[in-house]
């Protein structure tokens, strides 16, 4: 059973903040040095300054970036520029944003979801990797507070939950323009009527992980740390909890964008590697006279398909357009997988090219691959030799998503890449421990 509450939450106040745009933060894991330095030099009270504080030299045991967040998060409090709402509310979210030249808005709300910590309600595709638990965890020990949401998806083909949030609501309470010039606007909904039945409304739900899995389980072991730690063993207790975006997995605001894959390998042999995968793929050579800023667009067109499992090999002055002759062919490299997971794109790639053709096995992937989200960089760091080739492929598709996440199965690292990602700084959650 899905078990959710409303919260009190904390907001930035906006009579402190002359303008909430400039305290606003992309989430942590998208946060380059670059990008870090920006926000630091846009506002003393970034938000920044509490999820990715900077590292110094002279760290140490008492003095470091999560003890620094942790002295910030207070000093905040103690002067107002950060404020808890008096009741325990839900947040309804909505972000405006272009995709493909056609304007779309995701809507969803902050909630607090206790956690299932067998994965039975709340299900995850992704597997989770120790770095990103380890620094997350540090920082939740340090501030007791859920910072940052994660988003997870429900399925309410009526769309009722969100009808019946829109109809209670009227100026938002926060309105800015976030990091990605999309609009992020923010609601405090009180009406206990409105909550409670928002509330039984998800009790019989699956709810799935769209972003935040390496979040989600570090809750969970969070959690368990305090259990022994405090000897508290009541189901209710704030650490079993966590702050969450809740959106309908058929909002039409909600888009699932490819990750291109990007591979360094300088000693890669393109003939030998397209000698090895010519039994399972139909392979076309595109020659290119100049690249331009239009050629990702080229590509991308070239590889769309409703039916087909394509993928484009960029290697700089041409391509490879490569076409899976048959489905079957996956048995023989995942005749262990569910079907679902054998005919995922991502999962032939990784199975058929990487591993099988190049090498590149879960062992000695992260020396091998990186990941992008935007197509223009697929072509441009191959031609300016950061790469030596990569991979442009389709979008992980929502249902796919389910399938393999009901299964209990987890697809390749980065498969999927929602868009609108989530602004950080809008809502914060304290556990009172």
């Amino acid at each position: 059973m899905v078990e959710v509450k409303p919260f009190r939450g904390i907001i930035y106040n906006k009579e402190k903040i002359k303008k909430l745009d400039n305290v606003m933060s992309p989430p942590y894991d998208i946060i380059s040095e670059d990008i870090q330095d920006e926000l630091y030099l846009k506002d003393s009270k970034n938000f920044v300054r509490l999820t990715l504080n900077k590292i110094e030299e002279a760290d140490n045991k008492d003095n470091n970036r999560y003890t620094r967040a942790n002295k910030l998060f207070h000093e905040f409090l103690d002067q107002s520029i950060l404020v808890k709402s008096d009741k325990d509310s839900i947040f309804p979210y909505k972000i405006t944003y272009k995709s493909n030249g056609k304007e779309k808005t995701m809507n969803g709300f902050f909630i607090l979801l206790k956690l299932d910590k067998e994965y039975k309600d709340v299900k995850a595709h992704e597997k989770t990797l120790s770095g990103p638990k380890k620094d997350r965890l540090e920082l939740m020990r340090t501030c007791k507070s859920n910072l940052e949401p994660i988003q997870l998806l429900y399925i309410d083909e009526k769309d009722e939950i969100r009808k019946m949030i829109d109809e209670s609501i009227n100026d938002p309470i926060i309105d800015v323009t976030g990091y990605d010039n999309f609009n992020h606007r923010l609601w405090k909904l009180e009406d206990e009527n409105i909550i409670n039945t928002v509330c039984e409304k998800l009790k019989d739900e699956i709810l799935f992980i769209a972003d935040g899995h390496h979040r989600y389980q570090t809750a969970i072991n969070f959690s368990e740390e305090m259990k022994e730690k405090t000897g508290n063993n009541d189901e209710e207790a704030p650490f079993n909890y966590r702050m969450v975006i809740l959106a309908n997995m058929f909002d039409r605001g909600l888009s699932v964008l490819p990750t291109h894959r990007l591979i360094k390998m300088p000693n890669v042999n393109i003939k030998n590697l397209l000698s090895k995968i010519d039994r399972y793929f139909e392979i076309e050579k595109v020659d290119l006279k100049e690249s331009s800023d239009l050629l990702s667009k080229k590509i991308m067109q070239s590889i769309k398909t409703d039916t087909d499992h394509k993928f484009a090999m960029y290697i700089g002055g041409s391509y490879y357009l490569l076409t899976l002759k048959d489905e079957k062919f996956m048995d023989e490299f995942a005749k262990d997988r569910s079907k679902t997971w054998r005919t995922l794109d991502v999962s032939i790639l990784h199975k058929i090219i990487l591993e099988y053709g190049m090498g590149i096995t879960q062992d000695n992937l992260e020396d091998h691959v990186k990941y992008t989200r935007d197509d223009k960089e697929a072509i441009k760091f191959v031609d300016n030799n950061k790469f030596d080739l990569s991979f442009l492929m389709n979008a992980t598709k929502i249902d796919e998503l389910k399938a393999i996440a009901d299964a209990g199965e987890h697809m390749p690292q980065k498969s999927t890449y929602f868009l609108p990602k989530m602004l950080s700084g809008l809502v914060m959650y304290q556990m009172d421990l």
